[in-house]
């Protein structure tokens, strides 16, 4: 493993490792002293997997209170990964990131807690993998709606399939009134 950007502080694009031969690959996706010397310390409770049709645009997610921080890979198939910074305290606060993230590249997205989550789907399905810092709370579910003009992610889909929940969610002027009042409770 190996890091290849941190375009955001905390944020962190990794390249697993992979061996291969005539007979196929092999590739570690975890391994937690390792990722240790790449900054990522914290302990993943939950593993979570979803698969999603070509056009599907999940999120933007995240937890109020017990924000989560994820390891995502993608197992089959190409996405369009993002990520907002949604920490009040940090210097990148409101800014994103996106990164196509496929199965024969073998990299994966670090978020910390504190960040926003989401990704649309290219390939005609994706498999998506990812580790979480905290257990799920659907009671501490909190989303930003996925096109808010004041973040301006250029996602690569005009028209994506989204659920009932994730085309409803609140602009990011609303989440930040959320997010302080989270901070002083």
């Amino acid at each position: 493993m190996r890091l290849l950007q941190e375009p955001l502080p905390g944020l962190k694009l990794i390249q697993l490792t992979r061996h291969g031969d005539d007979r196929g690959y092999f590739v570690e996706n975890y391994h937690e002293s390792r990722l240790a010397s790449l900054g990522i310390g914290e302990r993943f409770l939950q593993d979570n997997r979803s698969r999603s049709q070509q056009g599907v645009l999940r999120g933007l997610h995240a937890q109020l209170r017990k924000p989560q921080g994820k390891f995502v890979r993608v197992a089959a198939g190409e996405i369009f990964d993002v990520a907002v910074d949604a920490r009040p305290d940090s210097p990148a606060y409101g800014k994103w990131f996106g990164c196509v993230l496929r199965d024969s590249d073998f990299q994966a997205l670090y978020l910390p807690p504190g960040f926003f989550h989401g990704f649309c789907v290219l390939s005609p399905a994706a498999e998506i993998e990812y580790k979480c810092t905290d257990y799920y709370d659907p009671k501490d579910e909190i989303g930003i709606l996925w096109n808010d003009p004041e973040l301006g992610i250029k996602w690569p889909v005009q028209n994506p399939v989204l659920s009932a929940k994730d085309a409803g969610l609140p602009l990011f002027s609303r989440v930040k009134i959320l997010l302080e009042e989270a901070k002083t409770k």
